[in-house]
């Protein structure tokens, strides 16, 4: 379900996705992009419930920018923070390989206004050009000619890299287990819009789409800090948990630009693989 960058956007440098992935200026396939700001969630009214508009309220403080995530689900991991007061951020992205390490590791690193992509293949084999990209060094990317590649840049005005007001929307049902703790159903239909949801997975799951069962925990300021969405199996896929959390809100420590010494300039081959 999270969606995925294809060999090439990968190796270019989406939940990232979330999970997480592994960004686009409107806020969908990319680290910085939710589909829409959690500030824009709404206010309670006489058709939402006292439980859903506490998971809709526990989104507004992500649109703030300040904090770190983590996304996991079918074999990806991402993780990193986003830091708007520095107007820096970070994401990770490992692809899971059962007994070993992950084939591919992603390392995108974003101080405005300028960004790097470090990538580790990890012995992966049958993706031409390679020889340049996998140096072990810290790609310096060229921000003219990035502009229209979305896996590569970062949106400070849409900073959810997981989508969860969004998500929080789409819910149908749902009921508080305990203090800060929730439980219920959601329309993941109605949130193919989220960053970390993936339209081909969404398709497969078909009409089971409509009621997904998930888990969300707020923190004691009633901040979103964990939201489990429970994807049932598929023809193709195993039921799996599709999870994001958030912590450090305002208190993130800002992304850090590579020491020059691990440095080079992104080669041609990088851009050609949009081309």
């Amino acid at each position: 379900m999270i969606r995925r960058w294809s060999v090439s956007g990968l190796v270019a440098a989406s939940l990232l996705t979330p999970a997480l992935a592994a960004c686009q200026a409107d806020g969908t396939d990319q680290p910085g992009g939710a589909g829409a700001s959690a500030s824009s969630a709404p206010s309670a009214s006489a058709g939402t419930s006292a439980a859903k508009q506490a998971l809709l309220d526990s989104t507004r403080e992500i649109s703030q920018g300040n904090f770190r995530f983590a996304i996991t689900g079918q074999g990806v991991t991402s993780r990193g923070v986003v830091h708007q007061p520095s107007r820096s951020a970070q994401l990770t992205v490992a692809f899971d390989q059962a007994g070993g390490k992950s084939p591919i590791n992603f390392d995108l690193i974003h101080v405005e206004p300028e960004s790097w992509v470090k990538l580790d293949l990890n012995g992966a084999t049958g993706i031409p050009a390679l020889d340049n990209l996998a140096s072990g060094k810290y790609l310096h990317l060229d921000q003219s000619r990035i502009k229209d590649i979305r896996d590569l840049r970062f949106d400070f005005s849409n900073v959810d890299p997981a989508g969860s007001a969004v998500l929080t929307r789409a819910v149908t049902d749902v009921r508080e287990t305990g203090p800060g703790t929730y439980a219920g159903t959601i329309n993941l239909a109605e949130a193919s819009e989220a960053a970390m949801i993936d339209p081909t997975s969404l398709t497969a799951l078909g009409v089971e789409a409509k009621s997904v069962p998930f888990t969300a925990k707020l923190d004691d300021q009633k901040r979103l800090t964990e939201l489990v969405i429970q994807v049932p199996a598929t023809s193709n896929t195993k039921a799996y948990d599709l999870k994001v959390s958030y912590s450090d809100y305002g208190a993130a420590t800002p992304a850090q630009k590579p020491a020059a010494t691990e440095v080079v300039e992104a080669p041609a081959e990088l851009y050609d693989l949009y081309r």
